[in-house]
């Protein structure tokens, strides 16, 4: 395929277009650069020189501006990913609950080593410093979704189900689905599983109900401090936005812990 003048090459024209489209919703297009190298490793597997050089003629700034982002944020890969990208936390509570014997028990498992992927290119191995998930440590993450509370032999079945094609649904999300397309829903094109499984769970919500047992607030903003709107209403909007973000993950710890009580 030719390129057309003045057009970057290397990526498929409806990719080119759909750069264009993140870096116009941004008062700096510049802004969209992160979503855009999603984006390219979307279709292309990783931040290939071509996505590079696209990024930087649609942004009007330099490949080497592009290349210093790519290679700054670990989420950016510059040689190819396998369909699951499976990252075992190892930092230091995860480690001390197994985390590190279950890295270990994966490399031997899949004969790959760290941020190797396996010969049928299913599984790509990685251990992260920290999945921000210590409530259920140890944890992995699957292209970004959690599985909570693993063991060596889970892990194990895990990468074996996903290799096999078995439908794997995260432990506080939805259905595992590929890297690929897990990075075109954080390119910013959504793929309707938003609303797929809990969205916390009972270890998450621990705090935010003995609060409510407690009657704890957090404390108010200082009297001088200057405020846009009527203080009455800020306060009543915020508590409305706080009861919005947790009624939903409360809804559903209370439906799980109702279904234990009737097994």
């Amino acid at each position: 395929m030719t390129a057309a003048p003045n057009e970057p090459a290397g990526l498929p024209a409806e990719t080119l277009a759909e750069l264009r489209t993140i870096a116009a919703r941004y008062p700096e297009p510049r802004s969209g650069l992160l979503p855009m190298l999603h984006l390219v490793q979307s279709v292309a597997g990783r931040v290939t020189p071509e996505g590079i050089e696209a990024c930087a003629e649609i942004l009007d700034i330099s490949a080497a501006e592009v290349s210093g982002v790519a290679t700054f944020y670990t989420m950016y890969k510059r040689k190819p990913v396998g369909d699951y990208l499976v990252g075992v936390c190892t930092n230091t509570l995860c480690a001390v609950m197994g985390g590190d014997a279950i890295f270990d028990r994966l490399k031997d498992h899949l004969d790959v080593g760290n941020d190797e992927t396996t010969a049928d290119g299913k599984v790509t191995l990685e251990h992260i410093e920290c999945n921000a998930a210590c409530d259920y440590a140890p944890v992995l993450m699957v292209n970004w979704e959690f599985m909570d509370n693993m063991t060596p032999a889970s892990a194990v079945q895990l990468v074996d189900d996903l290799r096999e094609g078995t439908e794997v649904t995260s432990t506080r999300g939805p259905r595992i689905c590929t890297w690929r397309e897990a990075e075109r829903v954080l390119a910013g094109f959504p793929d309707g599983r938003v609303d797929e499984g809990p969205g916390a769970g009972h270890a998450s919500l621990a705090g935010l109900k003995l609060a409510r047992k407690n009657s704890w607030t957090a404390p108010k903003a200082d009297a001088g401090e200057s405020k846009s709107i009527d203080s009455g209403t800020a306060e009543s909007k915020e508590g409305a936005a706080a009861q919005a973000d947790t009624s939903r993950a409360e809804t559903e710890t209370t439906q799980e812990e109702g279904k234990k009580s009737g097994e």
